[in-house]
């Protein structure tokens, strides 16, 4: 059964690019050699809190990145009804990353790979230009 993910539910494209995003920021950290349990949750909470997300989607916004589609997919995303938003993040954060997770789920699920892969890359990129 082929999935129509253009056709999918934003909240559910939302599910699956969290995971998928959550997944590859661990592999980044793997990879940069931090081994210890505590040490890379705490660093991967730098990358995959909801306010990280919205800084994110909002950089790759203004840096006119992202495609005409990929836009309207964060659009979707942003404006899909959640049940409820986290006491630790503001309601327009929390929308703006749960864009951001759509679109990410979008890409992974419409088996685009190396958008994906580069979208990743510029979010930690990204990320870690925030630290210094």
């Amino acid at each position: 059964m082929a999935i129509e993910v253009k056709q999918m539910k934003s909240l559910a494209l939302a599910y699956i690019g969290d995971a998928v995003y959550e997944l590859h920021v661990r592999h980044f950290l793997i990879e940069s050699g931090q081994v210890q349990p505590h040490r890379l949750h705490q660093s991967a909470i730098k990358y995959v809190s909801a306010n990280a997300q919205a800084s994110i989607i909002n950089h790759m916004m203004e840096a006119g990145i992202l495609t005409d589609e990929e836009r309207a997919v964060i659009r979707r995303g942003r404006n899909a009804k959640s049940a409820s938003v986290p006491k630790n993040v503001s309601a327009q954060a929390y929308r703006y990353s749960t864009g951001f997770e759509a679109l990410i789920g979008y890409l992974y699920l419409k088996e685009n790979g190396p958008r994906l892969n580069e979208l990743i890359m510029e979010s930690i990129q990204f990320i870690n230009s925030q630290e210094q």
